[in-house]
């Protein structure tokens, strides 16, 4: 687990959000967990590979709630009521945040990513991205350039 300066220590990343979207702007939100689900992801036995965040759909207007869903929580061995690994978890934002991010979900394509999980000040703290999907030939770009990246480093290397 890698530690940073400003009190923050990381739980899970989520590598595939860069490799699969295009991320634009990014929100910090807590979630609503409970005490096994805490002891588990203290433990490290967090995973946000095939999650994403969505907005509830049976709520409309001012009522509507920000759930994640397919983020596995490793159970937690010594728990008296155990947790489900694989379940809807409530996220936790400002209203104004909820209000700007439904306008933007109704947009085509565009999608709420896990990008990282982690602890802030001893609470349990998640960071969305609002991606969109590349498209394969996007994606082959990406492998493309980071290729010549690698070279030209690696020329540079060779000539000092």
């Amino acid at each position: 687990m890698a530690d940073r300066d400003d009190g923050e220590k990381l739980i899970c990343k989520n590598r595939n959000a860069f490799r699969n979207f295009e991320i634009g702007e990014r929100l910090e939100a807590g979630i609503v967990l409970v005490g096994s689900e805490v002891k588990s992801l203290r433990d490290g036995g967090g995973n946000l590979v095939d999650a994403y965040a969505a907005l509830d759909p049976h709520r409309r207007g001012q009522r509507r709630e920000l759930w994640l869903y397919g983020a596995h929580f490793a159970p937690y061995s010594h728990a008296a009521f155990p947790h489900e690994p694989v379940r809807a978890r409530k996220l936790l934002v400002h209203r104004a945040q909820l209000l700007r991010l439904a306008t933007k979900l109704n947009e085509r394509g565009f999608t709420l990513v896990p990008i990282r999980m982690y602890f802030k000040k001893g609470r349990v703290k998640i960071e969305l991205g609002l991606g969109k999907g590349k498209k394969f030939h996007d994606r082959r770009a990406d492998l493309k350039k980071r290729d010549v990246d690698r070279e030209l480093r690696e020329i540079k290397r060779v000539r000092r």
